[in-house]
Formats: C-alpha cells, structure tokens, sequence
C-alpha cells in the first residue's frame, strides 16, 4: 500500500487516479468487513476469512504486477479492498480469543508490534527496489507472504470457539430487554469510531498522499526523488517498529482514554510540521522532524482503539464491533485518498491537507470524555497510581470532569 502511489506515479497516473483505485479498494472492503463481522459473530471460524484473503491477495498481486493502465489498477485493487475486508475483523477478534489470562490490551500491542515489523521489513524492500529500479517486486513479495499466511494457518489454525461470552472477564451491564432492537451497545462505541476515522485518516494519507507530496515538493520546500521519497517512509516504518511494542506495552496498564490522548496530540504535531515544511527550502528537516511524533501516535493508537473496541462492546455483538471499527479505516481510505489527492492536484502542495488533519485531531479531543471500561472486570496488575494521574492527564486535555477509571 505505502509503494502504490509511488509505482503508479513513475507511470503518469494522476493523484486524483491513484486516490480514487484506493478509494474503490475501500469501498468494496466496507462492504465485505460486515459480511465478516456478521459471519464471525454467527459462529465462523477465525482461520477461514483469512485463508480467503490469502488466496484474494495473491491474485491482485499477480495483476498489480503487470498492470500499465486505469482498468487492470483497479482490479487490483477491487481485490486487495475484498482481501482486507475479510481479513481485519477476524484477525482482530482472534487477538483476545488467543490470548488466555494475559490481558487483551498487552495481546494487541504484541500484534501491532508484528504488523509494525512486517510492514516496515515490506517498505525496506520496497527503498531496495526503488533503488534499482524495480519498485514493482514489492507486488512479488506479497504474494509470497500470502502464501506463507496460507501455509501457516492450515497448519496452525486461529484460536477459534464459543468463550465469546467470557472473554477477559468480561460482564455485561444489566439488560432492558430492547437491546436487540435498539442497539445500546453501539452507543458507547461511538466517540472511538469517530476518533479511529481520523487518525486513520492521517494513516490513509501517509500512504497515498504524503509519497506524492514528497515527490512533488511544496510551496518551498524542493521535491525528492521516489527512492529518497521511499527512504522517509522506511524511516518512520522504522521508528514504528522500534517504538510499538515499548509504546503499546507502556499503555496496555493505562486507561484506552489516555493513549488516546497522547496519540491525537502526536499526530497534531506531527501534521503541524508536515505543513510547516512547505514554507521552507530545507523543509525537508521538518519533515524529519515529524516522522517521530507521527510513528509515536501510531503506536499508541493501533493497539489503543483496538482495546477501547473491546471494552466497550459486550462479547457476543465484538465480531460486528470490530467490522465497524475496521470499517474507519475503509471510510478514510475511501475519503483521505480522494480529498488528498483532490488538494494535491488543486493546491499543487500539502499546506492546508496537513493542517485540516492536524485540526481534526485536536478537534475530536472531548470525545474521550465519554470512554469508560464497560466490559472489562479486571484492572492489571499494579496499574492503579499510572490510572490516577491518566484520568488528571485526559481530564486536562479534554476540558472534562475526571470519571475515567479502568
């Protein structure tokens, strides 16, 4: 995903191209992760969506690597969108099915330190690639790892069953008897889905977007070539390695609310000096600058939500609940690439992009007001001062009254 824009931009695809085939890959995952979540909370195994995604994967790859015009790109990436449609709620669910007595949030932050780890060795290959002129391996390389995928969970299938109902000690609050009619349950989940659209926002954008602007320039600011453009975004898929499992560790004993907090204050940071790059010939040093708070939020953020999800959803509706929260990340890539690459091709820089995202950060800050650990009955080990001063932390932050207690 990070090379595509790079590799359809070498053959005079526009933004607004690029933008719309990852838009339409989002569109066709929205509606294939319902279908997921639906089937997963209806008994499916966790292993077969994603054996099904392998098989989706390699052969959009297979298309994406000889693909010269509008119509094989997107059938690509119509492909790709159904793969990661299937595989996100499945993966997701089958974290804290996995993890037994060790805490869920500590399960998701050794998973993203995985994911970060495999996308950052991915877009390694991709600078290498870049380097010699073969950018389009990385379509190659996925297929193999598809395959691999394939081969491993046939012989070491996901950790499957019926615990949904206790999952991490988990309690329902007391039923009214309309909850299948009005979804009560969704209520909760709200201010998390509204945040994740816009952090995922600013990850859709760092992937579409943020290539293209590098390799363009900006008001001030000179362009670099695809291999330098390639070279940034392995360096801060280089931080996220290094930073997730400390990061995600460090939160996984703290309140969702507080690393939420700190990952929408990075990201508005590090917006802010994405923006600020484009007044400045050596720009280039701000944009730099920026790759360590944007990987920071990152690692707070991926596993964060993801805990939030479930301790705001009750064990039996948690397969749609991760649907819908995988469904911010296909809003904001239906939405960011366009509207980026829509600014982009208008503006011809990143200026106001960088600034809107940065403010929608900050914008959504109060909605963490609301999160409370609703279906979640322990509190790890030795956590309870860290709680204290998080709850002053999120209170300060957000303008409200402290009642976010884990």
């Amino acid at each position: 995903m990070f090379m595509t824009p790079l590799i359809f931009h070498a053959i005079d695809f526009t933004a607004s191209q690029v933008g719309s085939g990852l838009a339409v890959s989002a569109l066709i995952g929205t509606v294939v992760r319902l279908l997921s979540g639906a089937l997963l909370d209806r008994g499916v195994r966790c292993s077969w969506p994603i054996r099904v995604t392998t098989l989706l994967a390699i052969t959009a790859d297979l298309i994406l690597v000889q693909a010269n015009d509008y119509g094989s790109y997107l059938a690509g990436q119509l492909l790709l969108g159904s793969a990661a449609g299937l595989y996100w709620p499945a993966i997701e669910l089958a974290v804290p099915l996995s993890c037994g007595s060790l805490p869920s949030g500590r399960g998701y932050a050794l998973v993203r330190s995985a994911d970060a780890l495999g996308i950052g060795i991915g877009t390694l290959i991709g600078t290498v690639a870049a380097t010699l002129g073969i950018l389009r391996t990385v379509y190659s390389v996925e297929a193999v790892c598809m395959g691999t995928v394939l081969v491993l969970i046939s012989l070491y299938p996901l950790q499957d069953g019926p615990p949904y109902r206790d999952l991490n000690g988990a309690r329902s609050e007391p039923s009214t008897g309309t909850e299948t009619f009005r979804l009560p349950w969704l209520l909760p989940l709200l201010p998390v889905l509204v945040i994740s659209v816009v952090a995922t926002g600013i990850l859709a954008l760092q992937q579409s977007a943020l290539p293209l602007d590098l390799v363009r320039g900006s008001l001030s600011r000179p362009g670099l070539s695809e291999s330098h453009s390639s070279a940034l975004i392995a360096l801060q898929l280089t931080l996220l390695v290094s930073l997730q499992w400390p990061v995600g560790r460090w939160l996984s004993d703290r309140s969702v609310a507080f690393g939420l907090s700190l990952s929408l204050i990075s990201f508005s940071i590090g917006c802010a000096l994405i923006a600020i790059s484009s007044l400045f010939e050596s720009g280039t040093a701000l944009v730099l600058a920026a790759l360590l708070p944007m990987a920071f939020a990152q690692a707070a953020f991926l596993p964060t939500a993801t805990e939030a999800v479930i301790e705001e959803t009750p064990p039996e509706h948690r397969g749609l609940a991760m649907a819908l929260f995988s469904q911010c990340f296909a809003i904001s890539a239906i939405v960011a690439p366009l509207a980026g690459g829509a600014l982009l091709d208008l503006q011809n820089n990143g200026l106001m992009l960088w600034l809107l995202m940065g403010g929608a950060c900050l914008a959504v800050l109060p909605t963490l007001r609301s999160l409370k650990p609703r279906y979640r009955a322990t509190v790890p080990e030795g956590a309870s001062p860290a709680l204290g001063r998080d709850e002053q932390f999120v209170d300060a932050v957000t303008g409200g009254p402290g009642h976010l207690r884990r």
